[in-house]
């Protein structure tokens, strides 16, 4: 069976409610013209005469519009003014009922589904760049897409609320974001997206169904079979069918947040470096954050607490659980069967408690934790889990020392994977490496952007995106980092920024130096400010200005000056 285009649905729902109304229309018209030129009518001399078919036409066209043009040819007998008269009348009730239709047409829910999808459909056929489809426009999808704009990344949603559908129009993002109120889980809507086209980049789920999320992601699989795909899920078990079906992410916030906690509490410059680079308000680069060590009170052993209590047993910390709902936990310095307030914190010891987590799955119960917190023992550290997006300025109010929110966390992580997947190898290769030559790399970055927050992009030595630099190589063979991002305006100086990562054909070579050479087809993980990614463009696409950054000498421009060149130096 042959599949039914957009076009086709619109069309086809358009003539099944204009059928009737168009049909009435012509027999009327029909009536009125066949009556207008049967009607014997007379000319000037007093004899008599007949309308012809076109006079007919023409005499009702003109009339259906109000405009009156008068009597043609000839002034009409007392007969056909009659039947003029009745033929009007009919066309008003007839143009009623038709323009009735039309306001019934374009008010019908099928007829605008049609219609949206039409034109989402023939809107995502018009990208011509790399973009991503987003599933689910929840606050994680919202926030992602304010990341992916801000990068110039292209964006297209699907979503099964209206209401977020409507939102999205509102938003002031830099790119356009075609955007589909429809079930992502139909294949027919994925590849309306374009998840078969060759710009879409990657699929990010993040509906708040675990379910949902993995049956888009196993449609998402079969219509493109090499497309990577990123899916949120807290579920062990979703995890692992995830994780069958090939090139696909799994993302599970608490984790992440869990694994962030520990890189605070065991590597806090690395945790101060990689906040930064994910734009964490209130942090600045060189001041990492101070985590204690000593005993813990975890409120909440849920998905979150089951993550913090792991990493907490890892860095040897055993917590005192509060929950009314959990066992026996192995590795916790005991388990307090309650609801956490001022008399089971106490029981539970926050007079010499050094942290605190608020980790429940209500945010009111955590901003009370957090109250009673600082009733009982305000100099503690406190880590807070915060639910709804929406509750944002309440939990900047309460300046807890860290805080999870899941959205956050999750948007942060596939935007960094999106941008460049070098990055988190990079903060990887760093915690290998020690605290020491994370400073080093801190104190590299601070001495070329200053107190500007680091801005990440990725840079490809290939013909579209730096075709000065690819010619420049073809000839000379030789190209530094330090040459490439060495500042015009100052050849004693360099740009705004360090190189982080440079990805050769798969061979990582992490942190390079100024003396690093280059080759064709390098992609090279930059970090700097965006005013330095602008002057590192123009450079990498224009040959004069490479030449002058690697000679210290400007080559002449035009064939007149060039040619004077030659003829000085002969």
């Amino acid at each position: 069976m042959a599949t039914t285009s957009e076009l086709d649905r619109v069309t086809m729902v358009v003539l099944r409610y204009m059928r009737r109304p168009v049909f009435v229309l012509i027999g009327v018209y029909a009536i009125g013209i066949t009556g207008m030129a049967l009607i014997p009518g007379q000319d000037a001399e007093g004899n008599v005469e007949y309308m012809s078919l076109f006079h007919a036409f023409y005499f009702f066209t003109y009339t259906a519009t109000t405009t009156g043009f008068g009597e043609i040819p000839n002034a009409f007998t007392d007969t056909q003014r009659l039947w003029t008269i009745f033929c009007l009348y009919m066309g008003i009730v007839a143009w009623l009922y038709a323009i009735g239709s039309i306001i019934r047409l374009v008010q019908n829910p099928h007829f605008l589904m049609a219609l949206n999808e039409h034109q989402f459909a023939r809107s995502v056929r018009r990208i011509k760049q790399p973009f991503f489809i987003i599933c689910g426009f929840g606050d994680t999808g919202s926030l992602l897409a304010r990341g992916l704009s801000d990068n110039w990344f292209g964006v297209v949603v699907l979503d099964t609320d209206p209401e977020r559908i409507k939102a999205l129009a509102l938003r002031d993002y830099r790119v356009k974001m075609p955007a589909l109120c429809a079930d992502p889980g139909v294949p027919k809507h994925l590849v309306d997206a374009g998840v078969k086209m060759s710009y879409c980049k990657a699929v990010v789920v993040l509906t708040m169904d675990e379910e949902v999320n993995l049956r888009i992601t196993v449609m998402a699989r079969f219509l493109n079979p090499d497309l990577p795909i990123l899916c949120r899920s807290t579920s062990a078990r979703h995890s692992e069918h995830l994780a069958t079906l090939g090139k696909v992410t799994v993302i599970n916030p608490f984790e992440i947040f869990a694994q962030l906690l520990s890189m605070a509490i065991t590597a806090p410059r690395l945790h101060n470096l990689n906040s930064c680079l994910v734009r964490t308000k209130n942090i600045k680069l060189g001041q990492p954050l101070n985590v204690p060590t000593g005993d813990w009170i975890l409120c909440g052993y849920g998905r979150m607490g089951k993550w913090l209590h792991k990493h907490f047993v890892i860095n040897g910390i055993r917590p005192v659980i509060i929950d009314p709902d959990v066992g026996e936990v192995a590795g916790a310095s005991r388990v307090i069967h309650a609801h956490a307030n001022l008399h089971s914190l106490e029981e539970a010891g926050i007079d010499h408690a050094a942290g605190i987590v608020a980790g429940t799955d209500n945010d009111h119960d955590n901003l009370s934790i957090l109250m009673c917190v600082r009733a009982l023992r305000p100099n503690a550290f406190t880590i807070v889990r915060q639910n709804a997006h929406e509750n944002q300025i309440a939990f900047d109010a309460a300046s807890a020392g860290l805080i999870l929110q899941s959205s956050l966390t999750t948007a942060r992580r596939i935007l960094k994977h999106l941008i460049s997947p070098q990055i988190q190898l990079a903060i990887d290769y760093l915690r290998e490496q020690g605290e020491d030559v994370t400073q080093q790399v801190v104190e590299r970055l601070k001495s070329a952007i200053g107190e500007k927050p680091p801005h990440l992009w990725r840079i490809n030595l290939c013909e579209a995106e730096a075709s000065a630099v690819v010619e420049y190589l073809r000839e000379h063979e030789c190209l530094t980092l330090g040459e490439l991002i060495r500042n015009p305006y100052n050849l004693e100086g360099n740009l705004s920024c360090i190189a982080f990562v440079i990805d050769r054909a798969g061979e990582l070579i992490m942190m390079p130096g100024d003396d690093q050479p280059l080759c064709h087809r390098d992609e090279i993980l930059m970090c700097g400010t965006e005013h330095s990614e602008t002057m590192l463009s123009a450079t990498m696409n224009n040959a004069y200005t490479l030449h002058y950054l690697v000679t210290g000498t400007d080559a002449p421009r035009g064939y007149l000056f060039q040619w004077l060149a030659r003829q000085r130096v002969t």
